[in-house]
């Protein structure tokens, strides 16, 4: 059977393809700008019909109307990372959240650690060989659909095309369900100028010739404004936000100093508008690959000069790193931070950065603390952290002893806390009230 025709047999619509899913299944749903909503609809609307099915993903756009205490028990949410649609039902306990770093989940989809067993995913149109792409987002979406029993695909003609490891057969394909709608977009962060005086202070940290990994937020977005006057970048990095098409225009992101797959931006999935929708679609410059890949410290770590930065939400006198919870409350993820620090710390000429302002809620709450708040958890370790970047500043805690450490990071916090910060490492015995003063 020809191709298209086993296409054309597959074509039905979205409450239809969605009786696939019954109850006590497993279901996966690509995510970011590559959320099905289409599909994500029809799996609600079929919710009186369901029991004990549990939803998968890391973070996702749109509503997540399968979290609403409504459909408690027909419906519990497995977060790989938290996006703000499902925070609050994890934080009141109708979903679930599995700390892990997104380099180690398709194997859990492999080793039968968690097992598929319908994918819901967003592609483009076949092209003349019947493969679909999965354009935005190949995340670990790509590896559950080679798996997954039943895979049900959005076909949306406004999906971009992508190179890279992004493609499917469409023989793989259960059902087919045809769209043509705008993708969900996520809108850059406008950074302030407190971003800014964080970001030029990372800038320093980047030499030409560096490979880069960013996330999503004001600080990222500030330190690619920052850059124009660097030479030869590269990007190997799970996510592409809009603020790399200025740099790429201009030629300061343009890969020719980049040691693995030089000349190419390597990403897993974009978030941003149409605008980077349109720039990634046949664009032979972007490579996208499974996020096992992309963030493989091994892999990250044969990138000469890799630059990783990445934020937290507390990091306390020695070092540890919280950047998942607010306390015992989750708040986002591991994501992809210790795979991208310890792959830039094994890199030749590779700087790990830790970056963010150093206070919170109007400046009436330190990020540098004494201890992180009971319950945090510890994303990266005190051994793993190398530069942390405030705006006040610079502290270099790799290799250093617990004093040096506190020294360094009290330096870099809002002086509005640094009698607190002080008093506490003297209490703990990491400073000398002498030398405090001496300091001073």
């Amino acid at each position: 059977m020809a191709w298209s025709e086993d296409y054309a047999g597959k074509r039905v619509s979205a409450e239809r393809a969605l009786e696939a899913v019954h109850s006590g299944a497993r279901v996966w749903i690509q995510s970011g700008c590559g959320t099905p909503k289409t599909l994500v609809d029809a799996l609600v609307a079929r919710a009186p019909l369901l029991r004990g099915v549990e939803v998968v993903h890391m973070m996702t756009l749109g509503s997540a109307d399968y979290t609403r205490p409504e459909y408690e028990g027909r419906f519990r949410h497995r977060g790989l990372f938290l996006g703000a649609n499902v925070r609050e039902a994890v934080v009141a306990g109708r979903a679930d959240y599995t700390p892990i770093f997104l380099s180690e989940i398709e194997p859990l989809f492999e080793n039968g650690s968690l097992p598929l067993d319908v994918v819901l995913m967003q592609v483009s149109p076949p092209d003349v060989h019947g493969f679909v792409s999965l354009g935005t987002t190949v995340d670990c979406t790509l590896a559950a659909a080679r798996l997954a029993p039943v895979v049900i695909a959005e076909v949306n003609r406004q999906m971009p095309r992508t190179h890279g490891d992004t493609f499917l057969h469409v023989s793989r394909l259960s059902a087919v369900v045809e769209t043509s709608r705008p993708l969900l977009e996520l809108c850059t962060e406008k950074f302030t100028d407190l971003h800014m005086r964080v970001a030029r202070h990372v800038a320093q940290l980047i030499p030409d010739g560096a490979t880069l990994q960013t996330g999503i937020g004001g600080i990222p977005e500030a330190v690619l404004k920052c850059l124009d006057g660097k030479r030869d970048l590269g990007i190997h990095t799970e996510m592409v936000p809009d603020g790399i098409i200025d740099l790429m225009e201009s030629g300061v992101v343009n890969g020719e100093r980049k040691s693995l797959h030089r000349g190419k931006v390597v990403t897993s999935f974009v978030l941003g508008s149409r605008r980077l929708f349109d720039f990634i679609d046949g664009n032979p410059s972007f490579e996208f690959r499974l996020v096992s890949y992309t963030n493989d410290p091994f892999v990250v770590a044969q990138n000469d000069r890799m630059v990783a930065i990445n934020s937290a939400l507390q990091v306390d006198l020695t070092g540890q790193v919280c950047a998942d919870s607010i306390g015992t409350k989750p708040y986002s993820g591991f994501g992809g931070q210790i795979d991208f620090i310890r792959g830039a710390a094994r890199s030749r000429g590779g700087v790990p950065i830790i970056a963010l302002p150093s206070t919170a809620l109007n400046n009436t709450v330190s990020r540098i603390v004494p201890v992180l708040d009971p319950g945090a958890g510890v994303v990266t370790s005190r051994a793993d952290v190398h530069y942390v970047v405030t705006e006040h500043g610079i502290a270099y805690l790799h290799g250093k002893s617990l004093r040096e450490r506190a020294e360094a990071l009290i330096a870099v916090a809002d002086p509005r806390f640094e009698q607190e910060l002080e008093d506490f490492a003297v209490r703990s015995h990491y400073l000398e009230r002498e030398r405090t003063a001496a300091n001073a």
